[in-house]
């Protein structure tokens, strides 16, 4: 069976200036982190998936986790497009384990 791995990149910039908004992005985020996204940069997620019904799944899954207000933003690009992302400046992370191995397939 051929599989076509594809990467969910999310973005999102929320409210945080009374608590409930503080409460909400911080179960926004907690939310993130248990769905298997891992951290970026600032308000950038990224989770790697099977394939494209998947990734819908999944979208469908954020959509009724994101709080009222603020913007969240979903990307889906092909593996083969995120391998071709140029680092600029800075330093690429080593410990973070983002690649297929993560991926468990049931």
């Amino acid at each position: 069976m051929s599989y076509r791995y594809m990467r969910i990149l999310l973005f999102f910039d929320l409210p945080v200036e009374t608590t409930v908004e503080k409460r909400a992005y911080r179960h926004f985020r907690k939310y993130l982190v248990q769905e298997g996204f891992i951290m970026l940069q600032q308000s950038v997620y990224s989770k790697l998936v099977l394939n494209g019904t998947t990734a819908n799944l999944l979208k469908n899954r954020i959509k009724k986790a994101c709080p009222t207000k603020g913007l969240v933003q979903v990307l889906t690009i092909t593996e083969k497009q995120y391998a071709n992302i140029d680092l600029m400046v800075g330093f690429q992370q080593d410990k973070v384990l983002d690649d297929d191995s993560r991926l468990t397939i049931i």
